[in-house]
């Protein structure tokens, strides 16, 4: 059976209130941890972005659980920074820690005053930096000059065995691409038939037998109404779909978008619903497609009620 994990939402809640939850997750029976890298939140409402290197390092010292961790290197870290920080996480706890390298979103890569560019070129500039990181974390000394330059970089501090870095797709190309370099894949729930197709087109690429980790954006409330009601207050801005999400640049932008966004258009863009047997057949259903972990983002306010309601009640049915 697949590993479930909590995903911590840094965009959403206090570094030092997110501590407490993943304590509150792992007590509860959840077997993982993953968070995100924001530097911006998707809406003002939100109202955090904690710096998530240093949160990870903290609430692993408090966990004995394994832990991820998704960014986007190239644009605000270098990626010589972004390998010595996995490389110190590894380092510190073994076989704990992976990572996951994105092509970013502008809303949190623009801060540096690089030009945005377009798909094609941000898939370019991650692959050079994959390579830079993985030949790094390989105790090799890089220099390297293209899209991002590194001179005379080495590692010192190095883990006994390298993080696995997963790729992380939303798109079916970008999957199939992903293939062809990562440990693994990320992606985010779907459609069971647009999960299947994500799934082929990374096999097509060289993911064959590589693990697959996906992240389940889900809201669960003690009613239907609710629960409807906590994905739209919290989660209508990346909703909307398309190549929205990547390019807009500020929480203000990503406000306006989401009053186009219908409180009942949540149900295609999140697994809403108050009924907990309904959570467990989603997952079982991911289950069966083959992801070897599921990390699930509870977008609602409710943290510690869906924990205790899921760890009594979801989790034991796919363990």
């Amino acid at each position: 059976m697949a590993l479930i994990g909590f995903h911590a939402s840094h965009e959403q809640f206090a570094p030092s209130e997110l501590l407490g939850l993943a304590g509150h997750a792992e007590a509860a029976g959840f077997q993982a941890i993953k968070c995100s890298d924001h530097f911006k939140p998707w809406a003002r409402t939100q109202g955090h972005s904690g710096f998530a290197w240093s949160w990870i390092g903290a609430a692993m010292a408090q966990s004995r659980l394994p832990f991820g961790l998704i960014t986007a290197p190239g644009y605000r870290y270098h990626p010589a920074v972004v390998a010595q920080g996995a490389a110190t996480l590894a380092e510190m706890f073994p076989g704990r820690f992976w990572l996951a390298l994105g092509s970013g979103e502008r809303l949190n890569e623009d801060v540096t005053g690089l030009a945005w560019p377009e798909k094609a070129e941000r898939n370019a500039r991650l692959g050079e930096c994959a390579q830079i990181i993985r030949a790094l974390l390989a105790a090799e000394t890089v220099s390297h000059r293209g899209r991002v330059d590194v001179v005379d970089a080495k590692l010192y501090s190095l883990p006994a065995k390298s993080p696995k870095l997963y790729g992380a797709a939303v798109s079916e190309a970008t999957a199939e691409w992903v293939g062809s370099w990562a440990d693994g894949l990320l992606t985010i729930q779907a459609g069971p038939a647009q999960l299947r197709r994500m799934i082929e087109a990374f096999h097509r690429g060289g993911g064959e037998g590589k693990p697959m980790v996906l992240q389940v954006g889900l809201n669960w409330d003690a009613s239907e109404t609710a629960a409807l009601a906590g994905a739209h207050e919290q989660w209508r801005f990346c909703a909307v779909g398309g190549e929205v999400n990547w390019d807009l640049r500020s929480p203000a932008d990503f406000e306006r978008i989401g009053r186009l966004v219908r409180p009942e258009d949540m149900k295609d863009a999140l697994n809403v619903s108050a009924d907990l047997g309904r959570h467990a057949a989603w997952l079982a259903s991911y289950v069966e497609l083959g992801f070897s972990e599921i990390y699930l983002h509870q977008v609602g306010r409710n943290q510690r009620a869906f924990i205790d309601a899921f760890g009594k009640e979801v989790l034991p049915q796919l363990a």
